[in-house]
C-alpha cells in the first residue's frame, strides 16, 4: 500500500496544535472509535474528543473531517465531516458525532459520510487489507459559514474550503483487522 498524505498536494497553510484524549498521533484508534455499525465487536462509532489552540488570527470558523485514504475504493473513505464550527470553539467532546450532533455547537452542520449517514462512523478496515490511517483534521477557515448544503459530500466540503483555508491541524490514528 502506498503511503499518501491527502494534504501533501494542497497549498501549505500554517498548522496549529491539535490533541485528543482518545488517541496519540500515529497510534491505533481506541475501540470506541471503531465501527459497531459495520459489525466490529466492541466498536461504538464514537467520534474522538478533540482540542485545539493557536489557530491563525483570521480564523472565523472550523471544519472537522475524518478520512481514510487507505480504504480499498480508489477514493478513500470519509468517516465524518462537520462544517461551521464557530471560531470561539476550541474542543469537541467524544461522541459529538452521533446521530443528532447535540454535543456539537448549535450552528454546526454534519454532512453525510461515505456510508451516507450524517454522523461519525468508526473504523472497519477489511480483514487482511493492512494498516489503515485515519486523518482526523481540524481546518481553520476565513469565513464564519461555509456555504455547503447539508446533504453535500465531504469531498464537496473540501472543494468549498479550498479558497478559505487559513490553517490546518491533524492527528493520524491507525487501525488494522487481521486476516481470518
Amino acid at each position: 500500500m502506498t503511503e499518501n498524505n491527502p494534504y501533501s498536494r494542497l497549498p501549505e497553510v500554517p498548522t496549529f496544535p491539535l490533541s485528543s484524549e482518545n488517541l496519540s498521533d500515529g497510534q491505533p484508534l481506541a475501540p470506541a472509535q471503531w465501527s459497531g455499525m459495520s459489525g466490529v465487536p466492541g466498536g461504538l462509532d464514537a467520534s474522538p474528543q478533540l482540542s485545539w489552540s493557536g489557530a491563525p488570527a483570521e480564523t472565523k470558523s472550523y471544519a472537522v473531517t475524518v478520512y481514510d485514504p487507505d480504504a480499498p475504493t480508489g477514493s478513500g473513505f470519509w468517516h465524518w465531516a462537520v462544517a461551521n464550527i464557530p471560531a470561539g470553539s476550541t474542543s469537541i467532546p467524544e461522541g459529538a458525532g452521533d446521530d443528532d450532533g447535540s454535543r456539537l455547537p448549535e450552528v454546526a452542520v454534519q454532512l453525510p459520510n461515505d456510508a451516507r449517514a450524517a454522523r461519525f462512523i468508526g473504523a472497519a478496515p477489511p480483514a487482511g487489507h493492512g494498516r489503515h490511517r485515519y486523518f482526523i483534521t481540524v481546518t481553520a477557515l476565513d469565513v464564519a459559514e461555509i456555504d455547503v448544503p447539508a446533504e453535500a459530500t465531504p469531498a464537496t466540503l473540501g472543494f468549498l474550503m479550498a479558497g478559505h483555508t487559513v490553517g490546518r491541524a491533524w492527528l493520524v490514528g491507525t487501525a488494522e483487522t487481521p486476516a481470518v
